[in-house]
């Protein structure tokens, strides 16, 4: 009877001792999803002017997943050294129209 209760605490124990670490692993990923993303917005502050800035967060809301290519994209180009001046507004619309894929117009025939 002993043994058996020592054997239900151990696995209890065991069981605890996995979800604690589970957890932490979980904060810890947060935590550095977290500080990626305070690393973009600053790279993307230092590259961008304000109206391109307010003009992606303003797509980022209709379409996140082409903001988030766009953002990576421009990422990418300022730690290359391919960047010389901020990307203004005018830039962001260019690239923009590249990357979003372009309405296609359907017409219904009745007959």
């Amino acid at each position: 009877m002993d043994e058996e209760i020592e054997e239900l605490r151990k696995k209890k124990l065991q069981e605890l001792q996995q979800q604690a670490a589970l957890q932490e692993s979980l904060q810890e990923q947060e935590f550095q999803k977290k500080q990626f993303e305070e690393q973009k917005k600053t790279i993307l502050r230092s590259i961008m002017t304000n109206p391109a800035r307010e003009r992606l967060a303003r797509i980022k809301m209709a379409r996140p997943e082409v903001v988030e290519a766009i953002e990576n994209q421009l990422i990418m180009i300022a730690r290359s050294g391919q960047l010389k001046n901020k990307i203004d507004d005018e830039q962001l619309r260019l690239l923009l129209r590249k990357s979003i894929p372009k309405k296609r117009d359907i017409k219904i025939k009745r007959r």
